[in-house]
């Protein structure tokens, strides 16, 4: 068996395991229990001759210096160490005042690298417009570039750079994850029975409080007779419960990468599949032609020969039966002796002769 169907087998038959139950942390959040993007602009400083002189940039570093107290144009700063950039960060849910965060700085001008420059303060705004936090600090950059008068090299990106707790929080955005006495848990991968099986594990443990609004939405009545103290157990008590996740049927397929991956509950309907390769070979020669000795005719030349081999390798007819397993179907594909490549058009087919009971996704 060659070595890249092996493994695909080994891939194909990983998805037939049994199904196990999860938490249902992993499987849904909270609605309301979000972070929220935040976004400002800066200067970065300290460059090595990397930066940018362009207008943006003086202008920025002519105001930095006036907030400071030095009154200059900024037809009279001519440096290249500065470098406009944008810097993003995410607010977790529960950050309060005082807490850190890391931020991303990404150059918007013609900057060639970061790499060795420090973010002067920079407010982070929210969608409203409203200030809540501020970032700081050297950059680290995992990339960097070098370059000649007539050649150059880069490695990664040297234009962005992380700040690891970079920025300081300001204002603080309250999570309201219980709405007129209900937690609502939002489902990462909507399905019905799914949605149903979470609202039954969760009534065995706290009767009559739960029910599924939808495939994406399951509603828990908060008890009345609970305390605010004892919210946080009740959440935790929810978020560890274990369910049966319902896995759709589906065939996922990355043409790009020949990647191939089934879903435990796909179906073929019986079926028979026969699949052969024609490979065409074509070689260019070049040879000497000569006359024929003591010949006054005629010169020594370099010729062109084109040889052209047409294979077409046999395809016999292998019968899939119907109701087989994932483990089976990947056997009874594989004894067929067929790469990954081979794999993607035989299930492309498939679906489009009706014969795949699941979903195809071809990435």
């Amino acid at each position: 068996m060659p070595k890249h169907t092996a493994i695909l087998l080994g891939v194909l038959m990983l998805t037939a395991a049994p199904v196990s139950a999860e938490r249902i942390k992993d499987i849904a959040s909270i609605n309301g229990v979000r972070s929220n993007p935040l976004w400002g602009q800066g200067l970065v400083v300290g460059l090595n001759g990397t930066g940018d002189d362009s207008p943006l940039a003086r202008q920025m570093l002519t105001s930095v210096l006036r907030h400071g107290g030095t009154t200059v144009t900024p037809t009279a700063v001519t440096s290249k160490n500065i470098a406009v950039v944008l810097v993003t960060a995410d607010l977790a849910a529960f950050a309060r005042k005082g807490s850190r965060m890391d931020v991303t700085v990404s150059a918007i001008d013609d900057s060639s690298s970061l790499r060795g420059g420090t973010l002067i303060m920079a407010p982070l705004m929210g969608a409203d417009g409203q200030t809540y936090g501020v970032a700081q600090g050297s950059l680290s950059v995992g990339g960097f570039g070098s370059s000649g008068q007539s050649a150059s090299v880069t490695k990664n990106h040297p234009t962005v750079g992380r700040i690891a707790n970079g920025a300081t929080v300001e204002r603080e955005e309250l999570s309201d994850f219980v709405v007129n006495g209900r937690i609502s848990l939002q489902l990462r991968n909507p399905d019905f029975t799914t949605a149903e099986r979470m609202a039954k594990a969760i009534n065995e443990r706290f009767p009559r409080s739960t029910h599924a609004v939808d495939a994406a939405t399951v509603q828990i009545e908060v008890p009345k007779t609970l305390t605010k103290a004892k919210l946080v157990g009740f959440v935790r008590d929810v978020n560890n419960l274990k369910v049966e996740v319902d896995i759709p049927a589906v065939v996922v397929v990355n043409e790009r990468t020949g990647t191939v991956i089934v879903g435990q509950n796909v179906g073929i309907s019986m079926v028979a599949i026969a699949h052969g390769n024609l490979s065409i070979i074509m070689q260019e020669k070049e040879v000497v032609s000569q006359p024929p000795p003591l010949s006054e005719a005629g010169t020594t030349e370099k010729v062109n020969r084109t040889k052209i081999e047409a294979r077409e390798e046999g395809a016999t007819l292998h019968v899939v039966p119907r109701q087989i397993s994932v483990a089976e179907l990947a056997r009874a594909l594989n004894a067929m002796g067929l790469t990954p490549g081979d794999l993607i058009a035989i299930f492309d087919a498939l679906s489009k002769a009706g014969a795949l009971q699941a979903k195809l996704k071809i990435m």
